[in-house]
């Protein structure tokens, strides 16, 4: 163990006795998302290092305050990536971070999310025990996965220490077409891309164009190409990487950004807003006055769920409401993994 986790151990263990709740600080490129932290910072930043990387195996596993240029790069050298394209939102995000937020980019519903590539965890729970989970193979498991389980806890069971991670192999050719439709044709035109099994990697409407991208073999790229048509997007064109860091124009507004997940080819929803469809239709970005009762409502009459991404109100909930046996089942996996509660208390939802 190295001197770094002796010393989160230890603090973890401490604020556990004395039931002091600690808010978990990485690259702190993500502390937007989410409720309002609280508590004594327990900074893990520094806690860095690739432990291990077999490209053969196409397994990495490093500690989680690692970067995930850092991680990027070495992957990089042999032609491979981290397949659910996990936005940064800064050059200090950390792999914990990425983890914890369970963020992926465009290549989401292709590819598969953080949390389908997680084999394994080292993690310290509320009261100071370092907790094994997983490994670094992928292998079918009897019972709960608690690995994955961290995928999206946002730390409040559990200070990651280190992550294993299922890689892939970079594609051959890769390309983007442009197409200028109106919502309702463009959320048919995805569908209808989805049933030919196409090499799709992203697809996104903006409005006025779909975007496609195509990601494979030199082969299935040039058919896929002559089957789709319309305009092609210069290669060196920072389009997804704009998309995924909410760089691009879109997200440039001071008005509440909204997270809606919903079925990919869910018809217009009828909320007054800017809409950016991304993810095939399945995850909708709107930036909206709307009541967050209504735009929730809306959500989930349509089957889906909203998030208050960014630009809210930080003390009111931000995820949507869970049901009460859902709720109820958060709780005991919370008291399990942290009985004082003291992890990110609060961080997702109040009662949490």
């Amino acid at each position: 163990m190295s001197d770094l986790s002796t010393i989160l151990q230890d603090s973890v263990v401490d604020a556990y006795r004395h039931r002091r709740p600690l808010q978990i600080l990485g690259g702190n490129t993500k502390r937007f998302y989410g409720r309002q932290p609280s508590g004594g910072q327990l900074e893990v930043g520094s806690h860095t290092g690739i432990i291990n990387y077999e490209p053969t195996e196409l397994v990495i596993t490093a500690r989680a305050g690692t970067t995930l240029s850092e991680i990027e790069t070495v992957l990089a050298q042999n032609n491979q990536m981290l397949p659910f394209e996990p936005p940064r939102f800064g050059a200090a995000a950390t792999l914990g971070g990425t983890v914890a937020c369970n963020l992926s980019g465009p290549r989401r519903p292709y590819a598969g999310s953080v949390r389908d590539y997680v084999l394994g965890v080292k993690l310290l729970n509320g009261k100071g025990e370092i907790l094994h989970f997983g490994g670094e193979v992928m292998k079918n498991v009897a019972g709960y996965d608690v690995s994955r389980l961290m995928s999206g806890a946002m730390g409040t069971m559990g200070v990651l220490l280190e992550i294993s991670l299922k890689v892939l192999p970079r594609a051959d050719d890769e390309c983007t077409l442009i197409m200028e439709l109106d919502e309702a044709l463009a959320i048919r035109q995805i569908a209808h891309y989805a049933r030919e099994a196409l090499p799709i990697s992203a697809s996104l409407y903006d409005g006025n164009r779909l975007y496609v991208r195509l990601c494979g073999t030199a082969r299935s790229v040039g058919m896929a190409k002559l089957k789709i048509g319309g305009d092609q997007l210069p290669l060196n064109d920072s389009f997804w990487s704009r998309i995924n860091e909410h760089t691009h124009a879109f997200f440039d507004s001071p008005q509440p950004l909204w997270r809606l997940s919903l079925a990919p080819y869910t018809a217009p929803l009828k909320l007054h807003g800017k809409w950016l469809l991304d993810w095939g239709g399945a995850q909708r970005w709107l930036l909206s006055d709307e009541p967050a009762e209504k735009i929730r409502a809306a959500a989930e009459q349509a089957g889906g769920h909203a998030c208050l991404f960014r630009n809210g109100d930080r003390e009111a909930e931000i995820f949507h409401p869970l049901p009460a046996k859902m709720l109820a089942l958060h709780h005991r996996l919370k008291h399990a993994f942290d009985p004082h509660g003291i992890l990110n208390p609060g961080r997702m939802y109040k009662e949490l």
